[in-house]
């Protein structure tokens, strides 16, 4: 690679583009606001120095933004390279040259996430819209998440066991067609693993996919010892289809000796023998990285989540003239994904720290009330950002039937070390301990004052007849107090209302760029993809604002104007 821009516009190529479209196009704005930010040097790490002259990463990068803001596949965006006059301009080529063939796409991505690249144009993005006063840091931000459906099949437990048995068969075939020739009769599983395991061709009776099972099972089980016997190559089990192999044979199998001393292979049942937790559970033989999982009743995938993260900051002429319409610019700020299992709260500080090292760091931060503990509050507050957020609600039995004594109701003495019920009695017991890496109290009621208690039988349901509190040590305990009085009051609720708008992006996102769906396997290449999905979203509203004066009322209608004809 040689370090550089992009090339300069051939003056033919500028000619034709300014008669061919006199008010400009994305592309175009997107080169003439933008170039210095497409640079070959971003990409150096990911080339070597020495060998065949690689094609220009900055031009690549600009491909894929581009590639982004329609949703084109990398075929079509090879092809838009080639014969579209906004494109050949935005790429300062030729009329007549012949573009690159769409493969370059797929390496491109390749090298990016080999070297840890993914956010580097996305980075550089967002420190060209700092230094021009578009993203300020401690301004307003708000954050939220949405599922994304991976981009391989959903299995069931069966379906997963034949499939990656399948998987590794192939891919011995192809790096040790001798050595899998030595171990297996090929003839005999090239019948019963050449076509796809697919529900809808297994037998029909419940017998009968059972016994499928267990021949699956037992097919693994004989590929493995293959493959982890002292005679095999080392690098047979390297390769990535047999190491997973292994992990569904565990997973999805156990292996017992019956009375008679023979070897038993069954499919292990989830409530008697148990299965991994989801977040370590292979779902797919084909995409290591997705996982099942849930959120509420309606809402089950199999796949990955994205967090964004936008500006919300409005202008006080904006606020001025908010009844007239007037736009104001929303920029993505962090793109944070995950696999499918993690929840929200254990975003929160990366999403955070990420802002904070592009230099963004909000001084107000929106969310949603999975993101927040009030550890994490606290934590934020050190580094001087906000979260407007609100905590959950007390969640004990008590609070939830509205019948008894909540937490609140307990009268505090942080000197005394002594905790007074509602009914006057005090506590016995204030033991400081650690629950789940955290400090926490526990208070312990003596059950001989709790017995007698007329409220006895609505204050606790607890076996050993007393009451106990949790609390969190004093600093945390009121400002969660101090939190859940403030969020229950009208000017709260009106502040807050300002994290809704992400759902807009969110939207914008799925319709834009189909973030929703993977469009690669593993995390790694699916990260990449919702990074420049937020880069191709950043220059669509960029160029929206290009185009648009903000502090101009939007267009009225037809309606509108011979409403104020008739007037006058």
């Amino acid at each position: 690679m040689r370090p550089g821009g992009l090339p300069p516009v051939p003056e033919q190529t500028v000619r034709t583009a300014r008669a061919a479209f006199p008010g400009g196009s994305l592309p175009m704005r997107l080169r003439d606001h933008l170039a210095e930010v497409f640079d070959d040097s971003l990409f150096t790490d990911a080339f070597p120095d020495r060998g065949a002259p690689a094609q220009s990463p900055a031009l690549l990068a600009l491909v894929t933004v581009l590639q982004f803001t329609e949703n084109l596949t990398d075929r079509q965006a090879a092809d838009a390279s080639r014969d579209r006059l906004s494109w050949k301009y935005a790429l300062g080529t030729e009329l007549s040259d012949a573009g690159f063939d769409f493969s370059a796409l797929s390496r491109f991505r390749a090298r990016l996430v080999g070297h840890g690249l993914e956010r580097t144009l996305f980075d550089r993005l967002v420190g060209h819209c700092r230094e021009a006063g578009l993203i300020k840091a401690g301004g307003k931000q708000r954050t939220d998440s949405t599922h994304v459906i991976s981009a391989v099949r959903d299995l069931n437990r069966t379906e997963l066991a034949g499939e990656s048995v399948r998987a590794a068969l192939e891919a011995l075939a192809v790096a040790a067609p001798s050595w899998l020739a030595g171990v297996v009769d090929v003839a005999e599983f090239a019948e019963r693993y050449g076509p796809r395991v697919d529900g809808w061709t297994m037998p029909g009776s419940k017998t009968g996919r059972d016994r499928l099972a267990q021949v699956f099972g037992q097919d693994a089980l004989a590929l493995c010892r293959a493959a982890w016997s002292d005679t095999a190559p080392v690098w047979v089990r390297e390769i990535e289809a047999v190491a997973l192999l292994r992990q569904v044979l565990v997973q999805t199998y156990s292996i017992r000796t019956d009375a008679r001393g023979r070897e038993v292979i069954t499919k292990r049942d989830a409530d008697d023998e148990g299965v991994p937790p989801g977040h370590i559970r292979l779902a797919s033989p084909y995409d290591p990285d997705a996982r099942w999982s849930a959120k509420g009743d309606d809402l089950f995938w199999m796949g990955y989540k994205v967090h964004l993260t936008e500006t919300c900051d409005t202008p006080a002429e904006a606020e001025a003239e908010a009844e007239a319409g007037t736009s104001v610019l929303r920029l993505i700020t962090d793109v944070h994904t995950t696999l499918a299992t993690v929840p929200d709260v254990k975003a929160t500080a990366p999403i955070q720290q990420n802002l904070a090292g592009r230099q963004v760091a909000p001084g107000e931060h929106y969310l949603d009330s999975g993101y927040p503990s009030v550890d994490l509050v606290v934590e934020a507050a050190g580094r001087g950002i906000s979260m407007v957020t609100p905590l959950l609600a007390d969640h004990s039995p008590q609070a939830k039937a509205a019948e008894g004594f909540a937490k609140s109701a307990f009268r505090i003495d942080w000197k005394a070390r002594q905790v007074r019920c509602p009914q006057g009695t005090t506590s016995a017991g204030w033991y400081p301990v650690t629950q789940h890496g955290r400090d926490a109290i526990v208070i312990d009621f003596a059950r001989t004052d709790c017995r007698p208690c007329p409220s006895w039988t609505k204050c606790t349901n607890s076996v050993r007849g007393a009451r106990m509190l949790t609390l969190r040590p004093r600093e945390l305990h009121e400002r969660t107090t101090a939190a859940r009085t403030e969020q229950d009051t009208d000017s709260w609720r009106t502040k807050y209302a300002l994290r809704a708008g992400i759902e807009g992006t969110i939207n914008q996102a799925l319709d834009v760029t189909g973030i929703r769906r993977a469009r690669y396997r593993g995390l790694p290449k699916v990260t990449l993809q919702h990074i420049y999905s937020a880069t191709a979203l950043n220059i669509i509203r960029l160029d929206a604002w290009w185009t648009t004066d903000p502090l101009r009322k939007p267009r009225t209608s037809r309606l509108e104007r011979l409403s104020h004809q008739l007037a006058g």
